[in-house]
């Protein structure tokens, strides 16, 4: 890591601080390497807030960060013979250098040193709920702190992750130059692909043109399972099985990001596999692509973050009533959300370091309102599934189109608009590739 890299880290720190009581301590835990079977690990990712303050990205680490912005940090120490195995280790030392920590110690005497460290202290935070078997952990090591101090009041323990989930919302310029790199690869992945779908095609052939094309591009891993649902399977929202035939006059739903810099990008697209879409998919994909565009241009510096989730829903209400899926009035459509037969989730939601970034939609019973650099996924849909009380024309079309949106003092910005999503682009994309 370079100074200036190491600096931006540091200076997050610095600015949590703020929220930090006078006599307190923020305790974070890294991310453990994880068993996927016997005696094999999933590939190791870092937990995403201790990577935000860090940029630490080796396992069995603990950040405690004091008010006065002190940090002490505790890792593994360099081991020669686990690196012949494993890889590179920073050590205690190439921490300290690297890493703008103020002081470094070996994690095997956490247990031992933490309590010395926080005794007297009036509160400790961590982000309690992420994981359970820390929490545990801290606690009894809090316990210990308090018995060191019996004329002192007990330390407090108090959940943090509200605070560090809204300062995360409003991106840094090294964020958001990272996550246009993830949009990027993610994108153009999606308009490959697309240009290059034939009837014929499982939804594991779709699937693995994807990951191929993330990791030609520069991205390893996927940012989350890719959804590739072909024909009715687009009605199921958290589908991933990604293994049936496609039928030519399908429709084939992919949502699909890519992880690139640690920063995730997330991308639906719906296309027919033969490159025509039919009277009633383009009925139903034109109303969504109407919602689209209306919850995008809601996206507006001082805006509630929950206006776009209301302007998707007088949108698609409308365009139900005009197919004849709903005959009631649009006050009552609304007031009792009939359209959720056919829109039954959210807008979007935040999107970082996560793809389903672990910030807040509201602070102290107020919406969140857009400020510069926040991004949020626009992502309306309808699906019409096999008991929907609509003509059997309808049914087994599921539509979504999702971008990935950034609050700019100018309006709104698509990270992801490389890839078509007017119904007629995607169709010259498939038919003059």
């Amino acid at each position: 890591m370079t100074n200036s890299s190491a600096n931006i880290y540091k200076k997050r720190r610095e600015n949590l601080t703020n929220f930090l009581e006078e006599g307190s301590y923020l305790i974070i835990n890294s991310a453990s390497n994880v068993i996927r079977n016997n005696d094999t690990t999933f590939p190791f990712r870092q937990n995403s807030n201790f990577f935000y303050l860090t940029g630490f990205n080796e396992p069995e680490c603990v950040l405690l960060l004091n008010n006065n912005g002190k940090t002490t940090f505790f890792c593994r120490p360099k081991n020669p013979d686990l690196e012949k195995w494993d890889g590179f280790m920073h050590g205690i030392e190439g921490a300290k250098e690297n890493f703008a920590f103020d002081n470094v110690l070996n994690i095997e005497e956490l247990e031992k040193l933490l309590p010395e460290i926080i005794k007297g202290c009036s509160t400790v935070y961590s982000l309690i709920g992420k994981d359970q078997s820390f929490d545990e952990k801290l606690i009894t090591l809090i316990n210990r702190a308090n018995s060191m101090e019996r004329h002192q009041a007990n330390i407090d323990l108090k959940n943090f992750s509200n605070i560090i989930g809204k300062m995360r919302l409003t991106k840094y310029e090294d964020e958001i130059n990272l996550m246009k790199k993830s949009c990027h690869i993610a994108a153009m992945s999606h308009k490959e692909v697309i240009s290059n779908v034939k009837v014929g095609m499982s939804e594991f052939d779709i699937e693995s043109m994807y990951l191929n094309q993330f990791r030609i591009r520069g991205s390893r891993y996927p940012s989350y399972t890719p959804i590739v649902a072909g024909g009715k399977n687009a009605c199921i929202l958290h589908y991933i099985d990604n293994n049936q035939s496609i039928e030519d006059g399908d429709l084939v739903l992919v949502d699909a990001g890519c992880e690139y810099g640690m920063y995730a990008s997330d991308i639906t697209r719906t296309f027919p596999i033969n490159g025509k879409y039919s009277s009633e998919q383009r009925a139903v994909y034109d109303v969504v692509l109407e919602a689209h565009n209306a919850a995008c241009n809601a996206v507006k510096i001082g805006n509630s973050c929950m206006e776009p989730q209301n302007v998707s829903e007088t949108v698609i209400s409308q365009g139900l009533k005009d197919l004849g899926f709903l005959t009631q009035s649009m006050d009552e459509i609304l007031e009792k959300q009939l359209f959720r037969e056919f829109y039954y989730h959210k807008i979007g939601h935040w999107l970082g370091l996560d793809v389903h970034d672990d910030c807040p939609y509201s602070v102290n019973g107020s919406d969140v309102k857009f400020e510069e650099n926040m991004v949020m996924t626009i992502e309306p849909g309808i699906y019409i599934n096999d008991t929907a009380p609509v003509e059997e024309k309808w049914k087994g079309i599921g539509i979504r189109i999702e971008n990935d949106i950034r609050a700019t003092k100018k309006g709104f910005e698509n990270l992801t608009h490389e890839v078509p999503y007017d119904a007629s682009e995607i169709e010259s994309l498939m038919n003059n590739a």
